[in-house]
């Protein structure tokens, strides 16, 4: 148990990619998936809890119906073949778990549940009861019903907010690479990465370079996405080899992406979403006093993109693009953009009623 021992993570979400689960023929690769179950049962005996992301539904569901390119020549084919294969793909889970004594429960999600904060919390219940009954979650996007406009994309990015809703100390995404290579691991020379502690441009360059192998739908950019999502809420990320048996239990070479500490959970979740309704952009004093923990005023924005109303969630740039923070709007677009790099006495005037302090107040803001 050398990822993520049950002594110092009592709670584990493990993402499985469809390569791994599923042969190039369309079947389940049983044997390998029974190593899987015995790992997880292992771990339950030892205190753990573990919840499963589980990719797969769409190559089974394709096989079933016998359709062409694994199920993905049209949006139409996908969504068939994932209502097909998500009960295939439920009922492999159950009875291999069962195999092992564990009851598995199946949750399907999109993005909008993880993103609209009411369902974010009814979704992090369930995970919460489930697992403390003993029972092994196994979650996979609902792709049956979701189109381009809200999907994750990826199972990378769904597994490290399932750790952020459960409360997980770690996530371990298994693959068919062992972890991060400063470049493409097949060039000469190309060094592997066995641990980050912060994830900067220097990190986020190697992917870029190729250092992914082409596997499943994310590749190495969307994992680690995933890792700043999942260290943002204070659980550490291990990329590792799915291609060797027991891959939970044996030694070998990965890589972790560690978290320095946990945030409050309504800033590891505003942080940790994929998803923005519109962006304010702010000039440099504005970001200076952000990063001190100020709340953005109007003075400090420069211009406002997109159509959003109170409430949603809105990216904060700085002049150069760049990403600073992501928070609630407290005003609608409209407004917003009559009042930016308006000083907060004039605010009552342009408006005809009496301001909000903020067009995002620090409470309802989480730096990135």
């Amino acid at each position: 148990m050398h990822l993520f021992p049950p002594a110092t993570c009592p709670r584990l979400i493990v993402k499985i990619g469809s390569a791994l689960l599923v042969e190039s023929a369309g079947g389940v690769r049983r044997a390998w998936l029974a190593g899987i179950a015995a790992d997880i049962a292992e771990r339950t005996r030892a205190g753990q809890q573990v919840a499963v992301v589980s990719s797969g539904a769409i190559a089974l569901g394709a096989r079933r119906l016998g359709l062409a390119k694994g199920g993905r020549a049209s949006l139409e084919d996908a969504q068939a073949a994932a209502a097909v294969g998500q009960i295939a793909l439920s009922q492999v889970w159950a009875e291999t778990l069962g195999d092992e004594g564990l009851t598995a429960a199946q949750i399907l999600v999109t993005l909008d549940d993880l993103e609209d904060r009411r369902r974010y919390l009814n979704a992090a219940a369930t995970l919460d009861r489930l697992l403390s009954l003993g029972v092994v979650p196994v979650l996979n996007e609902n792709d049956s019903v979701a189109t381009a406009e809200i999907r994750f994309g990826d199972n990378d990015r769904l597994a490290a907010r399932v750790a952020q809703a459960a409360g997980a100390q770690g996530v371990v995404l298994l693959s068919d690479i062992d972890g991060l290579y400063d470049r493409n691991p097949a060039l000469p020379g190309a060094e592997h990465i066995a641990r980050v502690e912060r994830i900067d441009d220097r990190i986020e360059g190697m992917a870029d370079r190729g250092s992914a192998s082409g596997m499943g739908s994310g590749g190495m950019v969307s994992k680690i996405a995933a890792a700043r999502i999942a260290n943002g809420a204070g659980a550490h990320l291990a990329i590792a080899s799915g291609r060797i048996e027991r891959p939970l239990s044996v030694e070998a070479r990965h890589t972790v992406f560690v978290a320095e500490k946990s945030a409050p959970a309504r800033k590891a979740w505003l942080a940790g979403g994929l998803t923005a309704r519109g962006t304010i952009h702010v000039d440099a004093g504005a970001a200076t006093a952000l990063r001190s923990g100020a709340s953005l005023l109007a003075a400090g924005a420069t211009r406002v993109e997109g159509h959003f109303r109170r409430g949603d969630l809105v990216a904060i740039c700085e002049a150069d693009g760049r990403a600073l923070a992501r928070g609630l709007a407290e005003y609608d677009a409209e407004e917003a953009g009559l009042i930016t790099g308006r000083r907060s006495g004039e605010l009552a005037e342009i408006l005809g009623y009496a301001p909000r302090a903020a067009l995002v107040h620090r409470n309802y803001m989480a730096l990135l």
